[in-house]
C-alpha cells in the first residue's frame, strides 16, 4: 500500500466523504480492491473531526515465539501420523523385495512424538484462539498470515506431488495397494490442513 493512497484516504475522510464514494472513485482511477479496502480499514469508522487511525496490532516477541512453537508441533504431528499410519500399511502389506525386516523403533518414535507434540498443539491452538477472542485485532498478526500461508503453500506442494506419483505409477502399471494407501494417506493428512487453514484464513480476512 503506498503513502499516496493513505494520504488520499485520510484528506478524503477528512472532509466528511462517504467511504463509498471514496471506495468507487479509487476502483474506478485502476487501484486493486484489496489495495482500497486496506486503506480505507486503516481508519475506524467513528464521528470525529479528523480521521481515526484504528490501532495496529503489536507483534511482541512472545506472541512470535507462540506461533512458530504451534506450527511447528503441527508439522511433527503431521508427519508422525503419516510415519504411523505408513508402519501400518508396511506390516499390512509387506514388500516381497524387502523381506520380514521391521524396525519397532519407527513406530516408537513416532507415537512418542504424537503424544508430545499433538496436544501441545491443540493447546496452543486454543491458546492462541482465546487470545483472538479477547482482542480480534491479532486476526491480522503478520506472524500468524505468513506462517499460515507457508503451510498453505507447503501442503499444496505435497498435494501436487502425491497426485504426481500417483498417475506416475499408474501409467506404469505400477499401482499397488500398498502404495494406494500411501498416497491416499499423504493426501488426507495434507488435504485437512490445507482445507482448514484455507478457511480459517479467509475467516480471517473477511473478519478484518
Amino acid at each position: 500500500m503506498t503513502n499516496e493512497l493513505q494520504s488520499f484516504v485520510k484528506e478524503a475522510l477528512g472532509k466528511g466523504l462517504p467511504r463509498t464514494d471514496i471506495r468507487k472513485a479509487l476502483l474506478d482511477a485502476k487501484w486493486e480492491e484489496q489495495e482500497v479496502d486496506g486503506a480505507l480499514a486503516l481508519y475506524a469508522e467513528v464521528p470525529f473531526a479528523i480521521p481515526v487511525p484504528r490501532r495496529k496490532p503489536y507483534l511482541s516477541a512472545r506472541e512470535a515465539f507462540m506461533y512458530l512453537v504451534l506450527f511447528m508441533t503441527l508439522y511433527i504431528s503431521a508427519f508422525n501420523l503419516g510415519s504411523l499410519l505408513f508402519d501400518f500399511i508396511n506390516r499390512a502389506f509387506p514388500d516381497a523385495t524387502q523381506g520380514n525386516y521391521y524396525d519397532p523403533s519407527t513406530l516408537r518414535f513416532a507415537v512418542a512424538s504424537l503424544i508430545v507434540a499433538f496436544p501441545l498443539y491443540l493447546w496452543l491452538s486454543s491458546l492462541m484462539q482465546r487470545a483472538i477472542t479477547r482482542d480480534p485485532e491479532k486476526k491480522t498478526s503478520k506472524i500468524r498470515g505468513w506462517l499460515t500461508y507457508l503451510t498453505l503453500f507447503v501442503t499444496a506442494g505435497i498435494i501436487i506431488g502425491d497426485v504426481i506419483a500417483l498417475l506416475f505409477n499408474l501409467l506404469g502399471g505400477e499401482l499397488t495397494a500398498r502404495f494406494l494407501l500411501k498416497v491416499l494417506v499423504v493426501g488426507f493428512i495434507a488435504g485437512m490442513i490445507f482445507g482448514y487453514y484455507l478457511w480459517d484464513s479467509r475467516k480471517s480476512e473477511k473478519s478484518a
